[in-house]
C-alpha cells in the first residue's frame, strides 16, 4: 500500500520512536528524525523529556484494540498536539504543513505524528497499526502490505515464530 509522506511516512516515524528503547537520548531521537527525512532533527534536551512522554502515548496507538478506543487515543492526541495546519510553498510544491512554522521540534514531531496515525486508521485501517505477533517481540509496525494482514514487524520476525512453531510441533 502507498502512503502519502505525511499519512504513512509520519505513523513509520511513530512506530519508529515507539521502538526506541529505554528512555530517549538526543542522538537516538536525531537518528530517528534523519532517517525519516525531519529537516530540523535537533532538539534541545527539554524537547527530548517531552517525545519520551509523547512516546507512551504513541505506544497506546499500536496496541491491539477496538477501533472505538484507538480512535479516542488518537483523537486525545490530536487535540494535544493541535495546531492550524497550513499549506506550504517552501520546496515549489503546495503541501501541508501540521504545525506552525514557529513550533519547536517537539511540537512538530507531536503534530505530525498524530496526524500521521490518524491519516492511516481513516484512509487505510486502524488495523494496519499494530505490534508483532512473535512472543519473544513487542515492536510497533505499520502495515504497508496490499492486503493489510502483516501481523509481524519484520519478514525475520516471521520466519523465527514459523521456525519455532515447527520445531515444537515435531518435538
Amino acid at each position: 500500500m502507498r502512503f502519502n509522506d505525511y499519512g504513512g511516512e509520519a505513523a513509520r516515524l511513530a512506530a519508529d520512536l515507539v521502538n526506541a528503547t529505554g528512555p530517549l537520548t538526543s542522538a537516538q531521537v536525531e537518528s530517528i528524525l534523519s532517517a525519516h527525512g525531519v529537516a530540523e532533527s535537533s532538539l534541545a534536551p527539554e524537547h527530548v523529556e517531552e517525545l519520551t512522554r509523547w512516546c507512551e502515548r504513541l505506544a497506546d496507538c499500536f496496541d491491539r484494540r477496538d477501533l472505538r478506543q484507538r480512535c479516542e487515543v488518537i483523537n486525545r492526541m490530536l487535540a494535544d498536539a493541535a495546531s492550524q495546519p497550513y499549506i506550504s510553498l517552501h520546496d515549489g510544491h503546495p503541501h501541508l504543513h501540521y504545525s506552525s512554522p514557529d513550533a519547536d521540534a517537539a511540537a512538530r514531531i507531536r503534530a505530525i505524528t498524530a496526524a500521521g496515525l490518524a491519516y492511516v486508521v481513516c484512509f487505510a485501517g486502524a488495523d494496519r497499526l499494530g505490534r508483532c505477533a512473535r512472543e519473544a517481540c513487542d515492536r510497533a509496525f505499520v502495515d504497508t502490505s496490499r492486503n493489510g494482514r502483516r501481523t509481524y514487524c519484520s519478514l525475520r520476525c516471521a520466519n523465527n515464530d514459523a521456525v519455532a512453531r515447527h520445531r515444537a510441533k515435531h518435538r
